[in-house]
């Protein structure tokens, strides 16, 4: 019986129900700290702040005449700036248009030899308008000191932006991204009510904040392992969770995956290891807190099915499990990947089923028979798009964390919470305390952009302009060139990924030809292969999840040198001991190889996005975190052709002191800072396909 179906409607699953039930009450998640946490005595004065014509001598706000700004302005591009990809691909055999912009190329490598470059797909795109990257002419966007709009909803200026606020978010940004994420992004939420919002500094704050909501410190001292707190995630996870989770005292439980993503079912899947909790074994409490990345999981790239979903949901609604969906990436999910990875690898097409079970197809797009919107977004391409955690909420137990960190720059640190009521209100009293609202700066220029239509202030300003050429597009782009924003951005990083991934297949395998022994047989030729390389084409996100062969290298566990002589424990005579060089120790090696020239590449080791130790030991030295959205668009062909090239040589590396001279650049204490070798000393011009840490 789930939790949800336990306390409400016996004998009625959950997700069945025909009538929409309140969120469920699930304050008993709260920590001691948010219990006692009391609402801002200042909201009770709030509505006298309204009253026309009085006198405000009670706050201590400073007054906006001396604020050094007069407006604030900036240009911005135009939403159709970028060139989307298709929302439904029908998998064709023919050039597919993958250079940079969308401008016709012939040189992205493939395994086919009856093509150089990738496959194209039929489509038909609404909702937007298809221009390339030639339209680059910018907008412009003026906030004056006063816009004289008298709804707070509307009113964007320097007076209001740049003055202390509540704590919720700047009224007009905190407004549009309400009836975004409502109207257009999760409009199918299936609690009655629908969740409510507040604004964050971005997701990092806003996963601070989870933290606080839920989690009470373990006091080793004073508590047992059956009252630490637990954390379910993904086996590879996005390492800056432990170190926020961490200092609690939270235990990381990790749970396995595949490619589609976390597993609900099977050995180490969800079910095993909330069903079989051992307190003893684990350190911990069984959790009620999971933390997941659905879209474009960091690091891995995959795509959560919704089937999926609805099973660990299942899951987490039987063992009353709170789901923190952090989803930076969830607009990139590309449903070309499956049949670009078959043209690339020489499969076959595609069935109209797609990977059945997984992604791809129907799976990977909204559209599917299992996937289809009750309600639409209003627009193809959100539609197109597998939905949220909150589309099958019917208890009110996922917070969803969102950023404009990815979709319009991470300096803004901008982004917001979407939740049940409940958790917002307690969210907003953590606010309060804490950070209070994001920059005003920031906010008001996000605002700008989104809502449209300049104030009358700023029209007239625009008027008055003398030159022609100065009069350039003077507004913001209202929800729909938002819409179109983000299909042009998912356009541009598919594009990526598909040059990227067809660089990597082609060097995925180490061809070495040898003379045969036999005499009879000295006429031919005899080719070996070694397979280097293998992983599977990112389905979202930002991120190529690369397995490197190490097994295969010939200096694999290969004898090391003796270690230096040290005292063993018991204060008896040194002792030496052997090793060998294992995996981890040849993924380091060939990081720190990636960094001298001519490579001048860097990546991120996958065994720091292990969720504990054992997977760090066992599985994290096999793989690499490959980005293809940082560099520029000519470096990302070459940091991915000179990555391949490394690897070749790295394979023909045959004497064990050329791997130690390597591991001992991280041994030595000083490394120069602004050496050419060495991860500490990164020079200018090399490649970042993955930067350390994000």
């Amino acid at each position: 019986m789930s939790f949800h179906q336990g306390l409400s409607e016996p004998g009625i699953p959950a997700m069945t129900r025909s009538a929409p039930l309140p969120p469920l009450d699930l304050s008993h998640h709260f920590s001691e700290a948010t219990k006692r946490r009391n609402p801002s005595s200042m909201k009770a004065y709030y509505k006298y702040f309204q009253i026309p014509g009085i006198g405000n001598i009670a706050g201590g706000l400073p007054n906006a005449r001396f604020f050094p700004f007069d407006t604030l302005e900036a240009q911005s591009a135009q939403a159709t700036r970028w060139k989307p990809t298709p929302n439904h691909p029908e998998p064709e055999w023919e050039d597919f248009d993958a250079s940079p912009d969308g401008a016709t190329s012939g040189n992205i490598p493939s395994n086919n030899p009856s093509s150089s470059k990738a496959p194209a797909y039929t489509t038909t795109t609404t909702n937007s308008t298809t221009t390339g990257a030639s339209n680059k002419e910018a907008a412009h966007l003026t906030i004056p000191m006063l816009s004289g709009e008298r709804d707070p909803t509307q009113r964007i200026d320097v007076t209001t932006a740049l003055q202390y606020g509540t704590a919720q978010g700047y009224p007009a940004l905190l407004s549009w991204v309400r009836q975004f994420t409502r109207r257009n992004l999760h409009p199918n939420v299936p609690y009655a009510g629908g969740p409510e919002v507040i604004l964050t500094c971005g997701s990092t704050d806003g996963f601070a904040k989870t933290v606080e909501l839920l989690v009470d410190t373990w006091l080793p001292s004073f508590q047992g392992d059956e009252e630490r707190e637990g954390i379910l995630v993904e086996k590879f996870v996005y390492p800056n969770i432990l170190g926020q989770t961490g200092p609690k005292g939270v235990v990381p439980v990790k749970v396995e995956m595949d490619e589609g993503g976390m597993l609900a079912a099977g050995k180490g899947g969800l079910k095993d290891v909330l069903e079989n909790w051992d307190v003893g074994r684990r350190g911990c409490k069984r959790p009620r807190l999971m933390y997941t990345v659905t879209m474009g999981h960091n690091p891995t790239g995959g795509v959560l099915s919704v089937k999926r979903r609805k099973e660990i949901y299942e899951c987490c609604e039987r063992w009353d499990v709170i789901i923190v969906e952090d989803d930076p990436y969830w607009y990139l999910q590309y449903p070309s990947a499956e049949g670009e990875e078959r043209r690339s690898r020489n499969q076959p097409a595609p069935s109209s089923q797609g990977e059945a079970g997984l992604l791809g197809g129907p799976e990977m797009c909204a559209t599917g028979a299992d996937n289809e919107p009750k309600k639409s977004s209003g627009f193809e391409f959100l539609d197109s798009l597998v939905p949220s955690y909150l589309s099958i909420d019917v208890s009110g137990r996922v917070v969803r964390l969102d950023t404009f960190s990815k979709t319009v720059a991470p300096g803004c640190r901008l982004g917001w919470i979407t939740a049940q009521p409940a958790f917002v209100d307690r969210f907003l009293r953590i606010t309060e305390s804490s950070t209070q609202q994001p920059s005003g700066f920031v906010q008001s220029m996000v605002a700008s952009l989104v809502l449209g239509t300049q104030p009358a202030a700023a029209t007239a300003a625009f008027n008055s302009l003398a030159a022609a050429e100065d009069k350039i597009a003077f507004e913001g782009w209202d929800t729909s060139g938002w819409v179109r924003w983000l299909a042009g951005l998912r356009g541009q990083y598919e594009r990526r990924m598909v040059r990227m991934s067809s660089i990597l297949d082609a060097g995925a395998v180490m061809l070495k030809q040898s003379t045969p022994t036999s005499l009879a047989d000295r006429d031919y030729g005899v080719i070996s292969t070694t397979t280097l390389l293998s992983f599977r084409w990112s389905r979202g996100g930002m991120f190529i999840w690369v397995r490197v062969h190490f097994e295969s290298h010939p200096l694999f566990n290969a004898p090391r040198p003796l270690l230096y002589p040290h005292q063993s424990r018991e204060g008896g005579p040194s002792v030496r001991r052997r090793r060998v060089l294992d995996g981890t120790a040849l993924n380091t090696a060939l990081m720190l190889y990636l960094t001298h020239k001519p490579h001048l590449v860097l990546i991120s080791p996958g065994m720091m996005f292990s969720a504990n130790d054992q997977v760090r030991q066992e599985e994290g030295w096999k793989y690499y975190r490959m980005c293809f959205a940082a560099e520029s668009e000519e470096n990302i062909d070459a940091c991915s052709h000179r990555f391949v090239s490394a690897l070749h040589k790295y394979w023909k590396i045959r004497k064990v002191e050329e791997i130690e001279e390597l591991l001992k650049e991280l041994e030595s204490s000083d490394i120069d800072a602004n050496s050419q070798k060495g991860v500490s000393g990164i020079t200018d011009g090399m490649g970042n396909l993955g930067w350390i840490g994000c």
